[in-house]
């Protein structure tokens, strides 16, 4: 009678089954960004004298100038007050211009200034070079994997944060 081998247990799925913190999904990407952030945030801070929410507002802005900026703070993922003080700090520093509404006062659409374009278009680069040497850690097969696995995560929790009954705290609530 032959004998076969006994079937080794597989190992646990941390993705679903996280034992400790450092299992978590979450943790994991949020130590990427924030590890690959403190990069971007040296570039900022003592070249460009931007603080990174500054930096974020000015990169939407290049993508969506003339937006109101409540629809700013939506799309840079920012709460209104934070959004504000920033676009404060960013108006003293000329990189950007507010324009009320002539309908409405109170709505006021923010455009880059000349400098401000100037100043996006020295960083960004920059940032992208930075992007680029950490995804160049993957081949083409696995950026493109990763890629999509993104895409449906973001999708996902965009479906759990749809259902949710809670009420949510702001997004930026402090990074």
């Amino acid at each position: 009678m032959r004998k076969t081998a006994p079937l080794l247990a597989s190992p646990p799925d941390r993705m679903l089954d996280p034992q400790v913190q450092t299992d978590l999904l979450l943790y994991r990407l949020y130590r990427i960004h924030i590890t690959a952030s403190r990069l971007v945030v040296h570039l900022c801070e003592h070249e460009f004298g931007l603080t990174r929410r500054e930096w974020r507002v000015l990169s939407f802005l290049s993508e969506h100038e003339g937006v109101l900026s409540s629809e700013l703070a939506e799309h840079a993922m920012l709460d209104r007050a934070r959004t504000s003080r920033t676009l404060t700090r960013l108006d003293g520093k000329k990189l950007i211009r507010r324009q009320p509404r002539p309908s409405d006062r109170r709505e006021v659409h923010v455009f880059l200034t000349e400098e401000g374009w100037r100043v996006y278009r020295a960083v960004f680069p920059r940032v992208a070079a930075i992007n680029h040497e950490l995804a160049n850690a993957l081949s083409p097969t696995d950026r493109e994997q990763l890629d999509r696995m993104l895409t449906t995560l973001q999708g996902r929790v965009h479906e759990m944060v749809a259902a949710s009954r809670d009420t949510l705290p702001p997004v930026d609530s402090g990074e």
